[in-house]
């Protein structure tokens, strides 16, 4: 970047000073154009349901010449509070660095612990936890493709989103006993069996949510200002997503069906049938188009488990008192935003002695300064708006 300083003075009937878009432009006698960049700061700011976001922008004129994410801001320290607590408490950590994903958070966290401890999961509770992993997809599914619109200038789809997610909420809380940290996974089962009447609540709720995603369809993936506003703007191309370690509907936007769920099947995954729904462009478009497709399948994973769900027992009927951890063991989940991993480590004794946890949100953050150079400063809010994140999930 020329600094205008160096530059030699010329007399005021030679130079004409502008402010354009933030940048200051030198008109100079020959008629050449001498610019220099603005770093623009975008937060941090605490935008609702995603978090403390900061992000340093470098600007020529209105084109974006870097981007550079700053995290920290929420920082949790899971990792570590994990080392001094009973595996068993620390359950509720799990819940909380996605807080719009967090049945799926302590799913993948029980799952590590059970396969380093030995124990067997009773049939029902497995079915049980695909269901509700499927019912917090939904969940946040309903939010970002909500919320996405309200980014863009659009208010009323998120009053769409809102209704449902309020009767899926209504749903989980029946049985988990909470509206967002359920805490409902237990080492070897669940807390509860499900309250009476459930699996019929259950058609109902679903059926009203398809109906939600054929509304959407028609308010918003018809939409002709979405389609302005989102076709062939932040494109990301496979290899790139592939590159910087994206997951869910971001890497699957880009055309590739990376999904633990089908490669690595988890709890009772591999007995029920659904797609992996893919992006053509990798565009903004298809980011929140997978979204709703992905909504689709996970209604029809739900519908499996309410008709394969046998009798019997929610939780395994001999667990020890005191449970102790050794060797070492790592699980992926397929998280509503991305893979999950859960890296867990033990000595023998009842607190991990390492965990290391892979958050979907850190990688899909991290591909920002890839993807943004060279883009227009009024498309910013809807490229950042498809990179589907929440802070809480980046910073663990």
């Amino acid at each position: 970047m020329a600094d205008i300083r160096e530059r030699p003075a010329f007399q005021s009937s030679e130079v004409t000073s502008m402010i354009r878009g933030g940048g200051l432009d030198i008109e100079i006698a020959d008629g050449s154009m001498a610019t220099e960049d603005m770093i623009l700061n975008i937060g941090p700011q605490h935008p609702s349901t995603h978090g403390v976001l900061r992000v340093v922008l470098e600007l020529d004129g209105e084109v974006i010449v870097r981007a550079e994410p700053v995290i920290g801001y929420m920082h949790r320290a899971a990792e570590k509070l994990a080392e001094f607590r009973d595996a068993r408490q620390t359950m509720v950590l799990m819940n909380r660095h996605d807080w719009i994903s967090a049945f799926n958070n302590e799913l993948g966290f029980v799952i590590a612990v059970e396969r380093l401890a030995g124990i067997e999961v009773p049939e029902r509770a497995q079915w049980i936890r695909t269901m509700f992993a499927e019912w917090n997809r939904i969940l946040n599914h309903l939010m970002f493709s909500g919320s996405y619109p309200l980014e863009l200038g659009a208010m009323t789809p998120i009053f769409y989103a809102f209704r449902e997610r309020e009767m899926v909420q209504d749903l989980m809380e029946s049985a988990t006993g909470a509206r967002m940290h359920h805490s409902y996974c237990r080492v070897g089962g669940l807390k509860d069996d499900l309250p009476a009447g459930f699996l019929k609540r259950s058609v109902d709720v679903l059926a009203a949510v398809r109906k939600t995603i054929r509304d959407f369809e028609t308010l918003i993936m018809g939409n002709e200002i979405i389609f302005a506003r989102c076709r062939n703007i932040g494109v990301l191309p496979a290899e790139t997503a592939v590159a910087y370690g994206t997951s869910g509907p971001v890497l699957h936007a880009s055309g590739v069906p990376m999904d633990p769920r089908k490669d690595e099947p988890y709890e009772k995954y591999d007995e029920v049938e659904f797609d992996v729904p893919v992006g053509q462009t990798g565009d903004s478009y298809d980011r929140l188009w997978v979204l709703v497709e992905r909504m689709k399948q996970s209604c029809d994973i739900i519908e499996q488990c309410i008709d394969k769900l046998p009798p019997g027992d929610f939780r395994a009927p001999k667990l020890p008192k005191t449970l102790k951890l050794d060797g070492e063991v790592y699980v992926r989940t397929e998280n509503p935003l991305g893979m999950m991993g859960y890296y867990l480590v033990g000595n023998g004794k009842k607190q991990p002695y390492r965990l290391k946890m892979r958050t979907p949100s850190f990688s899909n953050v991290s591909v920002i300064p890839a993807m943004l150079p060279g883009t227009q400063l009024p498309d910013l809010i809807s490229i950042l708006g498809s990179i589907f994140f929440v802070v809480g999930d980046v910073d663990r």
